[in-house]
């Protein structure tokens, strides 16, 4: 099939600024999440950042890369403009792989994009995989998702979901965590840049919740190979770097 990965990668992120640009092994991050991209056999790969350093960096290994605007809300949003700058069509498929995503598996961000292909009735698709224990279930940082029989999404949370009311807490296997990556038509990314966040977007935190609220079905498909969480954190950069070195 065929499909574009667009990375949204900005260079003020809160916890971590400057973590594109972080040093792996003797590569940027953001090298080591292109180089994931690429193996997935898109059609083009391209990083949306809001920084010329990342992009001169990105350039720099050989890849694609655009500045975008600085006022977006989300990395969705900053995806929608690189498809409409790229003048990609209303039905092509577009996959938003985050920038701080260095060791996810090139086969589930092909899969993201074949699952929303397979779906006729979603508008996007997302990945999950099952949760560790109860210290992921009760993690804030570890996103939650719970789905429907035919694996479209009911909601995310950071919350425990769902809660076992008679079994004294915990969500009976029915939750999965969350993978933060995506596939969306074109024609859907449009209209979710148009639409302001809502207000379960803004108190989780999550943009996806913005999909829910204007009632766009996200297909979740499971993942074969779960990948450890991104890079949010010095802690982080440090656990993937042991991960990562010299690889």
């Amino acid at each position: 099939m065929s499909f574009t990965v667009v990375i949204p990668a900005r260079h003020g992120a809160e916890r971590l600024p400057g973590k594109p640009l972080a040093d792996i092994g003797g590569r940027p991050l953001i090298q080591w999440v292109y180089q994931a991209a690429a193996a997935a056999g898109p059609e083009a790969v391209w990083v949306a950042t809001d920084d010329p350093r990342i992009q001169a960096v990105v350039e720099g290994f050989g890849g694609r890369a655009m500045l975008t605007g600085a006022q977006h809300a989300s990395g969705t949003d900053r995806v929608a403009e690189a498809a409409v700058r790229l003048g990609l069509a209303p039905e092509a498929v577009v996959v938003n792989l985050q920038g701080d995503e260095p060791l996810m598996p090139p086969a589930l961000i092909r899969r993201v994009a074949e699952t929303l292909e397979a779906a006729a009735w979603a508008g996007a698709a997302t990945a999950a995989a099952p949760l560790a224990g109860d210290d992921e279930l009760n993690d804030p940082d570890v996103v939650k998702v719970v789905c429907d029989q035919r694996g479209a999404a009911l909601y995310f949370s950071r919350a425990p979901i769902p809660w076992d009311r008679d079994g004294g807490g915990g969500a009976g296997g029915a939750a999965r965590r969350h993978i933060g990556l995506y596939a969306y038509r074109v024609a859907l990314l449009g209209r979710f840049s148009a639409w302001p966040v809502s207000p379960l977007e803004a108190l989780e935190r999550l943009e996806q919740l913005r999909l829910l609220h204007h009632g766009v079905e996200i297909a979740v498909c499971e993942a074969a190979e779960a990948p450890p969480p991104g890079v949010d954190s010095p802690a982080d950069l440090e656990r993937v770097r042991r991960l990562l070195d010299g690889g």
